[in-house]
């Protein structure tokens, strides 16, 4: 019996002691405490613009989407309504954006064409999202600047 308690005590205490202590570390982490980020947030920086537009003409638009973390795997959406006069939006030489349609941006610098087909005041918003919910507006309004007869 003294040989088995020996052994015991030699070989499997040191054991024994270290799962108890793991165990007990594992288990007392608050798993509250553990913070995942998962939100993103960003801010928009817009070149100024002009007030004025004539119809035909084209303004461009320039966008800095700044974010306050980096995470490889985030990805940036568009989409844009026009709710007072005409015009088009387009992302550099590719297809005119469709009213209330995302598009994917791939950069987070990027120059944005409004070409004016009206001849009274225009305005619509573009929105940019990112793939974790959050969303900015930004706001533009163009006054007409033909010549009335």
């Amino acid at each position: 019996m003294k040989v088995i308690l020996s052994t015991f005590k030699k070989g499997l205490l040191p054991v024994l002691l270290a799962v108890l202590i793991g165990s007990v570390t594992l288990f007392s982490c608050d798993k509250n405490d553990l913070e995942i980020q998962q939100d993103f947030p960003f801010d928009l920086k817009v070149m100024p613009v002009p007030k004025d537009i004539a119809n035909g003409h084209t303004v461009e638009i320039r966008i800095t989407i700044q974010r306050a973390s980096r995470y490889a795997d985030t990805q940036y959406f568009i989409r844009y309504f026009q709710f007072d006069g005409q015009g088009t939006l387009q992302y550099y030489d590719q297809p005119r954006y469709l009213p209330n349609d995302l598009y994917p941006l791939p950069v987070e610098q990027f120059r944005l064409y409004y070409t004016s087909q009206s001849t009274v005041s225009q305005s619509f918003d573009v929105w940019i999202s990112d793939n974790f919910g959050n969303e900015k507006k930004l706001s533009f309004q163009f006054n007409n600047t033909d010549k009335k007869p």
